[in-house]
C-alpha cells in the first residue's frame, strides 16, 4: 500500500530526544489510592476555584521540601553520583498548538514550595495561554530541536548529567496529567528522578496518585511512605491555604461592602 512520508517537526524531534534519554532510566511505579475530600470541599467553597494541577503541584513541592530523595538526581559526569538540590524545580507538560500541530512542551517553575497557590495558578495559566514563542522554555526547546541530531544529543546529555545545569534546564520533578480528559497515564517516561500524576477525582474525593521514580536514586518503600505523607499534605497544608484564600476573599467582599455604604 502506498502511503506518504511526513517530515518530523521540531516538536516531534524534541519528544523523540526526551524519550531517547528517558528509556535508559530504570523507572518503577508506586501507586496509592487517596481520598482528598477535605481539599475537594475547600476548593468547592472558593469563588475562583484553583485548578487541581496547581493544588497537586503545591502539595508535591511541599513533599519534596521534606524528603531530600525527591530533590536528588543520578548524574554521570564526571562519574556516576547523586546530586541533591536545595529546592525543587517543577517541570510541567502542556499541550499547545504550534504551526498547525498539537505539541507537548515543558515549562519550569523554580521553588514552587515557596510560591502561593494564586502565583502558581498565574504561572501555569500563562504557559497554557501565551503565544508559544513568548515562553522562554518553549522557545529554547524548539530552537534546540532544529539543531543537528548529534548536537542535540550532546547538549541534552550534558544538561542532564552536569548537576548544576540539570535542574535549571530540566527541573527536579515532572508533572504530567490527563485527568481533565478522563484518562490516566500508566507508564509515562521522563529523564527526571520522579514524575507524578493522578487520575480523575471522584465526587467523594477519591483519586489514584502515582509516583514514577528512578530506582537508582531511591527505593519503593520510601516512595510508598512519601505517598502517604503526600495525602496528608494535600488534606492539611494545601487545604489550609485554600481555606485561607476563601476567607481573605470573603473579608475583601465585606470590606468593600462596608466602604460602599
Amino acid at each position: 500500500m502506498r502511503g506518504r512520508t511526513i517530515k518530523l517537526s521540531a516538536s516531534r524531534r524534541l519528544v523523540g530526544d526526551l524519550m531517547r534519554f528517558s528509556i535508559g532510566v530504570p523507572r518503577v511505579t508506586v501507586q496509592r489510592q487517596m481520598n482528598v475530600r477535605p481539599l475537594l470541599d475547600a476548593r468547592d467553597g472558593a469563588d475562583a476555584r484553583p485548578s487541581w494541577t496547581v493544588l497537586f503541584l503545591k502539595g508535591y513541592a511541599l513533599l519534596s521540601q521534606e524528603i531530600p530523595e525527591l530533590r536528588r538526581a543520578y548524574i554521570k559526569f564526571p562519574w556516576p553520583q547523586l546530586y541533591e538540590y536545595p529546592a525543587s524545580v517543577a517541570s510541567i507538560a502542556h499541550e499547545r498548538e504550534h504551526d498547525g500541530e498539537r505539541v507537548v512542551l515543558l515549562s519550569t517553575i523554580k521553588g514552587p514550595e515557596q510560591r502561593s497557590i494564586p502565583e502558581l495558578e498565574t504561572l501555569i495559566r500563562s504557559a497554557r495561554s501565551l503565544p508559544v514563542l513568548e515562553i522562554k522554555e518553549f522557545r529554547r526547546s524548539l530552537e534546540l530541536a532544529r539543531a543537528p541530531a548529534p548536537v542535540r544529543w550532546l547538549l541534552m546529555w550534558l544538561g542532564l548529567n552536569i548537576g548544576r545545569k540539570r535542574a535549571r534546564y530540566f527541573g527536579t520533578f515532572q508533572l504530567s496529567v490527563y485527568s481533565g480528559l478522563g484518562a490516566e497515564s500508566l507508564n509515562p517516561l521522563s529523564p527526571l528522578t520522579t514524575l507524578f500524576n493522578y487520575g480523575p477525582i471522584g465526587e467523594d474525593g477519591s483519586v489514584t496518585v502515582r509516583i514514577h521514580y528512578d530506582h537508582r536514586v531511591m527505593d519503593g518503600a520510601n516512595v510508598a511512605r512519601a505517598l502517604e505523607r503526600f495525602e496528608r499534605i494535600l488534606n492539611g497544608e494545601v487545604t489550609d491555604e485554600v481555606k485561607s484564600l476563601v476567607q481573605r476573599g470573603a473579608a475583601t467582599i465585606m470590606t468593600s461592602a462596608g466602604t460602599s455604604k
